[in-house]
């Protein structure tokens, strides 16, 4: 571990990452804050009531911020387009119920209700489109903010693990994905729009599909027992090879690289006995692509995760591409905390879309 510290005195409310994780916000009664996410420095403090929602835009001075209802002039049912620059409010956005989730990039801003989500351009505020849900009380969602393969994922079922997965820049439906048996408890998209990851309400079984091929999908197990899994996170496509990080009730972090999990199966599929074997059989035998951080926190404390890369290199001798990563945690009992970790994987070329 490099760094261990304390972000707030104050419970939090909520906690997220921005768009390139170069940052991040809490929401706690007394206001919201701004951290830098490399040395966890405080870069805004804003004391002015209670927040559920505090959601950045990449390391621009635009927050999407939604009261907690604590105060009468923070309604739950209100979103705030906020300035850091000039400290107040720039555009509002009521809205019958409580928000329960908010997502935007530089073109598109998203709102989630309980049973329906509004999609806005950004810039004007005009309701691009509405999407009618099954109902959605934990506001559950996932966001690839990359204007080329911008999606939206949002649970399809209330009683199996169903995910729609929505482009926004198109406006339009694009796939929905049977993934789990359970309802869903996680969902992650990597910031490229090509993954999509979720995990059900058993937390046993992480499970990765194409987005151009839904039905083409890579299992990872977490563990034997039913854990919550608190949450799922890609890291950047430009500087990791594919890796999918997860926290738990457990307490542990969780690492798993797709990348390895390609290879082998590529290696499997050529060979004549690896292709008469199910890619789901042999993915339960195939434990090298999964690394836990046991105790990296308190068991039952709600915690978000990230990874970023560090730099990159390229072993002589093995010709395996070693990378330096950096795990960042952040918890509700109010710390920030960080972890590297080194990964490697074989240089080895894999057409993941045949």
């Amino acid at each position: 571990m490099t760094n261990q510290s304390s972000s707030s005195p104050s419970p939090i409310l909520c906690a997220s990452f921005n768009q390139d994780y170069s940052g991040f916000s809490i929401g706690t009664r007394d206001g919201f804050k701004i951290f830098d996410s490399d040395s966890g420095r405080l870069c805004f403090d804003r004391a002015m009531g209670a927040f559920n929602i505090v959601e950045m835009m990449f390391g621009l001075s635009l927050l999407a911020i939604v009261g907690a209802g604590e105060q009468p002039s923070l309604s739950p049912r209100r979103l705030c387009l906020f300035n850091t620059k000039t400290g107040a409010a720039a555009r509002e956005l009521n809205f019958l119920t409580s928000i329960l989730a908010v997502r935007l990039n530089m073109k598109r801003l998203i709102v989630l209700l309980q049973d329906k989500t509004y999609i806005y351009d950004l810039n004007s505020l005009a309701i691009l489109d509405t999407i009618d849900t099954v109902s959605n009380s934990k506001g559950l969602c996932a966001f690839s903010p990359n204007l080329e393969g911008c999606y939206l994922a949002l649970p399809a079922s209330t009683t199996k693990g169903s995910v729609l997965l929505y482009n926004v820049m198109e406006l339009q439906s694009h796939c929905e994905i049977e993934a789990h048996r359970s309802p869903l408890a996680a969902i992650a998209l990597s910031s490229n729009g090509i993954y999509i990851a979720t995990a059900s309400e058993q937390g046993t079984i992480i499970r990765v599909h194409l987005v151009t091929q839904a039905t083409k999908s890579y299992s990872f197990r977490r563990g034997t027992y039913p854990s919550a899994i608190y949450s799922l996170s890609f890291g950047p496509s430009m500087q990791l090879p594919d890796i999918l990080v997860a926290t738990s009730s457990s307490g542990s972090v969780h690492v798993f690289s797709l990348a390895f999990m390609i290879n082998q199966r590529s290696k499997r599929s050529s060979s004549l006995l690896g292709s008469m074997i199910p890619n789901k059989i042999n993915d339960a035998f195939e434990p090298a692509h999964h690394y836990v951080l046991p105790n990296a926190f308190p068991a039952g404390v709600k915690s978000y995760v990230m990874i970023r890369g560090r730099g990159a290199g390229i072993s002589p001798l093995s010709q395996a591409v070693i990378s330096q990563a950096l795990i960042t945690i952040i918890t509700f009992s109010g710390y920030f905390q960080q972890y590297n970790y080194h990964h490697s994987t074989h240089l080895v070329t894999t057409d993941i879309q045949s």
